[in-house]
C-alpha cells in the first residue's frame, strides 16, 4: 500500500479497498480509517446532505463536537465505531441499504461518551467500500469532499 489518505469519494473508496487488502494480507488485527479534522471545520458551513440546513444549524451536533473525529475500524468481518445516540439513527438507516451489513452489538460504556457499534460486514472489499464511505458522509454528516486517512493498518 502505497497512498494513505483520500479527499475525492472515489478514491476514498479506491484507498478503503486497499487498506481493507493490506490489512488481510499482512494479518493484521484490523486497520483504522480516521477523518481529517480539517473536514470537520467545513462540515459546518456545509449545507445538510438533504439541503435542509447546515449541519451546524441541525439538531445533530456538529461531527467534532462531542467524541472527536469520526473513525472507523474494520477487521475480522467486522466494522467497530463510536457514534452518538442520533448517529446511531442514522446508522441503522444506512445499514438499511446495506442487507449483508448488521449491528451484532451495541455498547454503552460508563467510563466513555457515545456508544460503540459493531457491524458484521460479511461483503467483499468494494461493497464493504461503499458501506464505510456512506457510513462517514451520512452518519457522521461529511461534505462530499472529506479527506480520511488509513492511521492504523
Amino acid at each position: 500500500m502505497t497512498r494513505f489518505d483520500a479527499a475525492d469519494p472515489a478514491d476514498r473508496r479506491k484507498l478503503y479497498v486497499d487498506a481493507i487488502t493490506a490489512h488481510r494480507q499482512r494479518g493484521s488485527g484490523f486497520v483504522t480509517l480516521e477523518v481529517d479534522d480539517g473536514a470537520l471545520a467545513t462540515a459546518d458551513d456545509e449545507p445538510a446532505i438533504d439541503g435542509s440546513e447546515s449541519a451546524a444549524d441541525s439538531e445533530h451536533d456538529a461531527p467534532d463536537s462531542e467524541l472527536g473525529a469520526p473513525w472507523i475500524q474494520f477487521g475480522d468481518g467486522l466494522i467497530n465505531l463510536d457514534c452518538t445516540d442520533t448517529e446511531l439513527e442514522s446508522l441503522k438507516s444506512v445499514l438499511g441499504e446495506f442487507p449483508a451489513f448488521k449491528i451484532d452489538e451495541i455498547r454503552r460504556p460508563d467510563d466513555a461518551e457515545g456508544i460503540n457499534v459493531h457491524v458484521s460486514a460479511k461483503a467483499d472489499p468494494n461493497r464493504i467500500a461503499q458501506c464505510l464511505d456512506a457510513i462517514f458522509r451520512r452518519v457522521y454528516e461529511l461534505p462530499s469532499e472529506f479527506r480520511v486517512w488509513v492511521v492504523e493498518l
